[in-house]
């Protein structure tokens, strides 16, 4: 059979990447005969991850753009959101390839409101999201990694195992204000079990301050590649509010503190957190509002009251949508399809 060529483009994190990489592993189990490629910014995280998937993977520039569509001759290009997806994606529309993007947050980014106009479908997230995309929008659920949907149910035990993770690139805000709260939780740090994703900027010093307060059942790493291994493994997560990680607590059903990263455009990460917050699935501190006292009170809150937890992570099977990354799969085969 004749290989038929498609293009994911985007990134610059991790919430852009790995919806890409979902759909694309489920294209290739759907339709072997395609052949992908992955454009992306030349971010160092995003060649690692890149890189440890294995993937055929070209770093984005605009002036690449047109030379990529050109030599490859995609039969479709996928935009996963990103700056890096808008140029490649509109050159496709021109160009006559079909073209489709997706959309992972309750409030569409830059890029994808700019390319609304030019694109033949939108995947959105959120049934709330629709609206915003002009009748192109199809509501399917953000792709997610097939092991976040096969997490068994955790045994809970007497500590409290709390995953902690500002994202794929790590949050200072966050490492500078869990170390700060550690002295608060010193008495009850036997009950407690932490993993902590930091990034790799702030990795030595936050591990540190784990030691000088002699918090031993403790994990800090740059980067945690297995993710839904530490998932299954936790209690509670304690993480901003970017779109996949959204939409990995739904999959998971996983109980959450957010904290909303205040900068993020258009606030979306406080749009998305509170989709959660609205059906009991998660708590939210917003970064003006947060001290190392609050946070301390809400993680003894949750040792005390475990059932808590149970009952978040019930809540969360109402925002549950299954097999995403197959059904934007089908999608892409049945677009192609009628080019």
């Amino acid at each position: 059979m004749i290989k038929k060529k498609v293009i994911i483009s985007g990134g610059g994190t991790g919430g852009h990447l790995y919806p890409g990489l979902a759909v694309g592993q489920k294209l290739t189990e759907k339709a072997p005969y395609i052949h992908l490629t992955y454009v992306g910014s030349s971010r160092a995280l995003e060649k690692n991850i890149m890189e440890h998937h294995q993937v055929d993977f070209i770093p984005f520039s605009f002036l690449k753009s047109l030379v990529i569509l050109l030599r490859i001759k995609p039969q479709l290009v996928i935009g996963v959101g990103g700056y890096s997806s808008g140029p490649i994606v509109l050159l496709a529309s021109w160009m006559k390839t079909p073209t489709l993007i997706m959309e992972q947050n309750l409030k569409p980014g830059f890029t994808n409101r700019v390319l609304i106009p030019w694109v033949r479908k939108a995947v959105v997230t959120f049934k709330s999201s629709l609206p915003s995309f002009k009748g192109k929008g199809i509501f399917i659920g953000n792709p997610v990694r097939k092991e976040f949907f096969q997490l068994a149910p955790k045994q809970k035990n007497s500590k409290l195992t709390i995953l902690i993770f500002g994202g794929s690139q790590g949050s200072y805000f966050l490492n500078k204000n869990i170390t700060a709260t550690l002295p608060f939780l010193k008495r009850e740090k036997d009950k407690l079990r932490i993993f902590h994703q930091t990034g790799k900027e702030d990795f030595e010093w936050v591990e540190n301050n784990y030691k000088q307060n002699d918090f031993k059942d403790v994990t800090v790493a740059p980067y945690f590649f297995n993710m839904a291994q530490y998932f299954q493994k936790t209690d509670l997560i304690i993480s901003r509010a970017g779109a996949t990680t959204i939409a990995e607590l739904i999959a998971s059903q996983k109980a959450s503190l957010l904290i909303p990263f205040s900068k993020a455009s258009d606030n979306h990460q406080v749009f998305n957190a509170r989709e959660l917050e609205k059906i009991g699935g998660a708590e939210i501190i917003l970064e003006e509002e947060f001290s190392p006292e609050i946070l301390a009170r809400k993680i003894f809150d949750f040792l005390k009251y475990r059932e808590k937890i149970n009952q978040m992570e019930k809540n969360l099977e109402s925002l549950k949508t299954d097999n995403a990354a197959e059904r934007i799969a089908a999608l892409c085969l049945e677009i192609m399809k009628t080019k």
